[in-house]
């Protein structure tokens, strides 16, 4: 659960410092570094929310349930339904 919260607080600081940088670009046109320095903290929220996301699949706290994932039809939560042609 903790895995899901760091995830989606990285993804709303990501957001946030996205539309901060295009305010800075906006505003300052170029003449101080803060665009440059909202992009380094947009990589490293970017690189933190990867590293994260791929922990969580390596490990299996995080998964899919999509109903075309073999692997959720291979533990018989879901059945296939096969639809028969005439």
């Amino acid at each position: 659960m903790w895995l899901k919260v760091v995830i989606m607080v990285l993804f709303v600081a990501l957001v946030i410092s996205l539309f901060s940088g295009l305010v800075f670009l906006i505003k300052d046109k170029g003449t101080t570094m803060r665009t440059w320095q909202s992009l380094s903290v947009r990589l490293t929220l970017a690189t933190l929310l990867m590293a994260f996301l791929i922990y969580g699949l390596y490990t299996g706290k995080l998964g899919s349930k999509a109903p075309w994932d073999e692997r959720y039809l291979e533990s018989g939560e879901a059945e296939l339904i096969t639809v028969e042609q005439e």
